[in-house]
């Protein structure tokens, strides 16, 4: 596995490790392709009962990676829609995986990394996690990951965090759905052993038609989640473009506020 991702066996669990702890192990295209592929990899082996995503060093993960954000910034429409899609597909296929996966969440979360967390059937954080979905001070919206965030912690919820695009704590990830359980740094590695104890005294194949009864049942169907995606990133390639997009951008990765704080509407 590329160094973006550390892929380690422990048993029947496959452990995927976010690499990049020097930048808070954020998005890139070639993390993006890595984790697909190791994801791909686990859910194809046999022996493989469940799968735990986490980061390396002190956060999960930071979102968008700026020299990713600096080159999606001056690409083309074309070029910003099949960089959607890629992401998409990887929140995809953790949502759909055949097998049980588990985040453990060793620190802050923001924008694909909550993604990341809603995809997982089971979350479970340290206490002193932040997160948040701060798409909008950019000028542009958590478009990819939608509907995995709104389907783990409710509409009323997203709506709010959506529009306003601030940082919550782990004790709310807990109260609203993100995460199952906000632990201490100390108790969190035995709380992720306690959820794969569980896993593993439930029979594998009843355990693949659990998850896909939930899926099903919720309304999540893989199909219409492919055309979902594909709307989602047509929507993410055009903000992007848009006038108030690029200013967004260009304040952020310049570090500079936009014109519309304050109350202007630039």
């Amino acid at each position: 596995m590329t160094d973006s991702i550390l892929s380690e066996r422990r048993g029947a669990v496959a452990w995927l490790t976010l690499n990049r702890p020097q930048i808070h192990n954020a998005f890139d295209d070639a993390l993006i392709a890595a984790l697909t592929e190791a994801l791909a990899q686990a859910d194809a082996d046999p022996a493989v009962r469940a799968v735990v995503l986490s980061g390396n060093g002190s956060c999960f993960s930071a979102g968008a990676d700026l020299n990713w954000m600096r080159g999606m910034a001056s690409a083309s429409e074309q070029e910003n829609r099949e960089d959607s899609l890629r992401l998409a597909r990887l929140m995809r296929n953790l949502q759909f995986l055949s097998k049980p996966t588990v985040a453990r969440v060793n620190g802050a979360a923001y924008g694909g990394g909550v993604g990341l967390v809603a995809c997982c059937d089971i979350a479970i954080g340290v206490d002193t996690a932040k997160f948040a979905l701060s798409e909008v001070k950019l000028g542009l919206v958590p478009a990819v990951i939608s509907p995995y965030v709104i389907a783990a912690i409710g509409l009323r919820e997203a709506r709010r965090l959506f529009i306003t695009g601030e940082v919550f704590d782990a004790a709310t990830a807990a109260r609203i759905g993100l995460l199952h359980a906000a632990v201490p740094a100390s108790e969190l590695n035995e709380s992720i052993e306690r959820q794969l104890y569980l896993l593993a005294k439930a029979g594998p194949q009843a355990q693949r038609e659990a998850k896909q009864l939930a899926l099903r049942i919720g309304g999540a169907d893989l199909a219409q989640a492919e055309r979902i995606d594909a709307a989602n990133a047509e929507l993410i390639a055009r903000l992007r473009i848009s006038e108030e997009g690029q200013h967004g951008l260009g304040a952020f990765l310049d570090k500079r506020a936009p014109a519309w704080v304050g109350g202007s509407t630039a």
